[in-house]
């Protein structure tokens, strides 16, 4: 006689994919909430508060905070991003070169760069005078902070733009040639304008980079008017033993880093939507 099929056993119907999918979602919703609960219940908010949200130390870092410690951070933030895009680009150039000792001379310095960690290369700055006898970074304090970011972000600013003369297609180029334009006239007038518009969104990521790596300036002993955000709320926080100080530089940091994330992801949604 034939064996007859199979038939689920009543009170054992198997859930359907969607409903099994439900069920992992209700369960990672309640492993949420009891977390949030028990840090609800168990964290020491009188304690949290009084050492990191007390809001008569908070008082201290004003104006300073905007006056001095926010505007040093922008002056080193731009004055490296100016760098870092120049220089940047110039590397690019010579990494996509025909001249073979061009694209060596950039190929070292952007492995290197990208390789080493952003604190040494500020350490190295530091050691600079004693290792070129007389020599001084121009600009002084604000000289060697730029100079720090320039040179690290300088190194990806290159790779940004590399894949973006890249993306440029040849018949760009062909285009200015037959025009009579010498094949340094369409660089500059054609190509270098379109990579540039294309490289958009990643230099805003570059830029906000840079605002964070601006932290790494307290490492050239900074004091005094040249201080940065990171710099500014370690030294209240030391002189007042509170972590608040802290807390406000990190809240500052968001307030510009925050809209500029949003508006790369802006302006790189819009690139995709051109495409």
């Amino acid at each position: 006689m034939a064996d007859q099929p199979k038939t689920a056993e009543p009170g054992r119907a198997r859930l359907s994919p969607r409903k099994k999918q439900q069920v992992r979602r209700g369960v990672q919703y309640v492993v949420l909430v009891v977390a949030l609960v028990a840090v609800v219940l168990y964290a020491d908010w009188g304690s949290l508060s009084d050492n990191f949200a007390k809001i008569d130390v908070a008082k201290e870092a004003l104006p300073d905070l905007f006056t001095v410690a926010l505007r040093n951070t922008i002056i080193y933030t731009v004055g490296g991003f100016l760098f870092a895009f120049v220089f940047g680009l110039l590397l690019a150039l010579m990494r996509l070169s025909q001249v073979l000792p061009y694209r060596w001379i950039a190929i070292v310095y952007i492995e290197i760069f990208r390789g080493l960690p952003a604190l040494l290369i500020f350490l190295m700055i530091t050691f600079l005078p004693l290792a070129l006898p007389g020599f001084q970074v121009p600009g002084g304090t604000y000289g060697q902070g730029i100079l720090g970011l320039g040179l690290v972000g300088a190194a990806y600013q290159a790779e940004v733009f590399r894949a973006g003369l890249q993306a440029v297609p040849k018949g760009q180029t062909e285009a200015a040639r037959s025009l009579g334009m010498s094949a340094a006239r369409a660089q500059v007038t054609v190509v270098i304008p379109q990579a540039i518009r294309m490289v958009i969104p990643p230099t805003t990521n570059q830029f906000v980079s840079l605002l964070k790596d601006s932290s790494l300036v307290l490492f050239l002993g900074v004091s005094g008017e040249y201080v940065e955000l990171a710099k500014f709320g370690n030294d209240l926080a030391s002189q007042y033993a509170n972590a608040t100080p802290i807390m406000v530089a990190g809240i500052t940091y968001l307030i510009v880093t925050i809209p500029l994330g949003y508006l790369a992801s802006r302006l790189e949604g819009r690139k995709g939507r051109t495409r």
